[in-house]
């Protein structure tokens, strides 16, 4: 699915034929959180010339007092109206890149972090095309409006009505998710009461970042309106399957899907086994930015569905990565460990960036394992050489530090902000006394 293209001329008119007062200019910070400056519509024209300031010193990550001036150029392509919003008020959104007052890139941009990976894979001839699967919760609220873990059901993987009691809900996210362009191709309940899942069609690495983004504001908007609260929080509930992201990828170069070789081994082209070579390599080294807080580690164990072990299969679920029976234009790789807390375009630009060295150095991503990781021993995942993520937060930060490669694809700036975010980020954490610390010892120490 390629995006529609759309000009400055095209969104003036578009805006005055839908009756648009309103327009949210729209970015993400360096820790996955959309954020938004709110313009009328009398504006317009100067957002979309690139006119538009804001204080880059108020988002974490971005800008130090001193050099806080900032500004926000829209992509005239991500103009669209939401559709929950009737009546004569509408507001419309842009997604936004962000500049430095001397009109150069800034540097802490996530949204620029991604574009740099693309370039360098046009250079080389291809076009990332990216589809993710983004689970979340639906929870009661509580009192005050405020967030619950109490679950609206009691339903499992496929279920339907009365058990699926979001349902309605879902219908309403997808009915809205579709009025702003997307295509949705399946919407249904997961493994884990109260836990679902919409897809939509896959597209371009950057288009599917900008839609991923949308796709979480509308998700939790339209939740609270059926007075539940959405999470994309990856493991809201002890004993349960968490939520993941898996993310399907593919290379196309020319049109054409190269990851496909009929008469390659298991019909995968050299590029798509270097590729995978890649993202398996460097995937201790990039698991802080797919699964970047604290909670992300109590998704990544065994027996829940969610990849632990360094390895590939075609059939088996799990290891890391699995290669989806389709093949001809259907032929893709499916990174199954980041979960849906990440930051999509740092989160895609790194994957792009690990495959993309895999098909520079030629890495060989060994034999595919075709049994199940979970059940093996240590000995026996030794003799496979299969290596582990990361077990916490902390240990994928210091993976994360010390690659070289992930410091050129994130860049200085988001580097060792991100990386200064997440330790404090551990060491809060670590400071905290928890529950489960007290049900332990309190009544035996």
């Amino acid at each position: 699915m390629k995006k529609t293209t759309l000009t400055k001329r095209d969104v003036l008119e578009l805006a005055k034929e839908q009756n648009v007062k309103a327009i949210r200019m729209m970015f993400m910070d360096l820790t996955g959180i959309n954020k938004n400056v709110e313009i009328p519509v009398s504006d317009l024209e100067a957002a979309l010339d690139g006119k538009i300031m804001f204080d880059g010193s108020s988002i974490s990550g971005f800008a130090r007092i001193e050099e806080s001036d900032m500004y926000l150029r829209p992509d005239p392509s991500t103009f669209v109206v939401f559709p929950w919003i009737k009546g004569e008020n509408r507001i419309a959104r842009l997604i936004c890149d962000i500049y430095n007052p001397d009109g150069t890139p800034f540097a802490g941009c996530p949204r620029g972090m991604l574009k740099k990976a693309i370039a360098e894979a046009r250079e080389m001839g291809y076009e990332m095309y990216a589809g993710p699967e983004a689970e979340f919760f639906l929870f009661l609220l509580g009192e005050g409006d405020g967030p619950t873990t109490k679950t609206h059901d009691l339903g499992g993987y496929f279920d339907l009505s009365p058990i699926d009691r979001g349902e309605e809900a879902r219908a309403d996210i997808v009915e809205n998710l579709e009025q702003m362009g997307f295509h949705v191709e399946a919407s249904h309940h997961e493994v884990a009461p109260g836990q679902h899942e919409i897809d939509f069609s896959y597209s371009e690495a950057l288009d599917t970042a900008d839609r991923l983004a949308t796709f979480r504001l509308v998700v939790r908007t339209i939740a609270r309106k059926h007075n539940l609260h959405a999470t994309f929080m990856p493991k809201p509930i002890y004993g349960i399957n968490g939520s993941g992201m898996h993310t399907h990828q593919s290379l196309y170069k020319d049109g054409k899907n190269i990851f496909f070789d009929e008469n390659g081994e298991y019909q995968l082209s050299d590029v798509c086994k270097y590729y995978m070579g890649g993202l398996l390599k460097y995937a201790p080294e990039f698991t802080a930015i797919t699964n970047p807080i604290v909670n992300s580690y109590k998704r990544l164990v065994p027996d829940y569905e969610a990849p632990v072990y360094i390895a590939w299969s075609q059939r088996n679920r799990s290891p890391l990565v699995r290669i989806p029976a389709p093949r001809g234009n259907g032929t893709r790789v499916e990174l199954r460990s980041p979960d849906p807390a990440c930051n999509p375009y740092l989160a895609f630009g790194v994957m792009l960036k690990s495959g993309l060295e895999g098909i520079k150095k030629q890495i060989d991503p060994g034999p595919p394992v075709d049994m199940n990781i979970y059940a093996m021993s240590l000995e026996e995942r030794e003799k496979y050489n299969i290596r582990s993520l990361p077990k916490n937060l902390y240990e994928a930060v210091v993976s994360l530090e010390s690659s070289q490669l992930m410091r050129e694809a994130l860049g200085d700036h988001i580097f060792e902000h991100f990386i200064w975010a997440k330790m404090m980020e551990w060491n809060l954490y670590n400071e905290q006394v928890h529950n489960w610390e007290l049900e332990r010892y309190l009544s035996i120490y």
